[in-house]
């Protein structure tokens, strides 16, 4: 299911990256600064590249054709291997979109791959995840800087909240 797509991708990139040595004595060092309560004050910003790409775990993946969900929103189905009712989907989010406020029936994991987007639970930027599931109601804003683009992976699906959302909700299938 959920955990299975992600272990799936997961798995997949661990066994393309090449092993890196860690210097003598790091693990004792991070287990030092948790114990002292060091932590960094910020979110270190992950470079970002102009041409995003695809990751090389997906490019074992079948990507699907890019399918419009709303105005300036866009997303592309990804084939999953093996059984479960877990998807996978690249969704493309226009610079500054504004969703409708929603939650899941479910679980949906999201990792931005490239631009930014910002809800109640705080900013997500390259390489930031974000998990929602049934206890959690949010509106995403993407950032003014370009696109959002994000690998998610969902069980379940979106329910769009109040009036609107129960008028288009039989329409918006992610």
């Amino acid at each position: 299911m959920f955990v299975t797509a992600i272990e799936s991708i997961g798995g997949d990139s661990l066994a393309q990256s090449e092993p890196a040595p860690l210097a003598s004595g790091a693990f004792a060092d991070v287990m030092a600064r948790l114990d002292r309560g060091e932590f960094p004050a910020e979110r270190q910003e992950v470079s970002q590249r102009a041409d995003i790409g695809l990751p090389s775990v997906l490019r074992n993946y079948t990507i699907g054709q890019v399918r419009w969900v709303a105005p300036g929103v866009s997303m592309q189905p990804i084939a999953m291997r093996g059984p479960g009712r877990a998807r996978a989907f690249l969704l493309r989010s226009a610079s500054g979109t504004r969703m409708l406020e929603h939650t899941h029936t479910e679980t949906e994991l999201t990792c931005v791959l490239q631009g930014s987007f910002d809800h109640e639970g705080g900013h997500f930027g390259p390489g930031d995840f974000d998990l929602g599931d049934p206890t959690v109601a949010h509106r995403p804003v993407v950032g003014t800087e370009g696109a959002c683009i994000c690998l998610v992976a969902l069980t379940g699906r979106l329910r769009i909240n109040g009036l609107l959302g129960r008028i288009i909700d039989p329409f918006i299938r992610l």
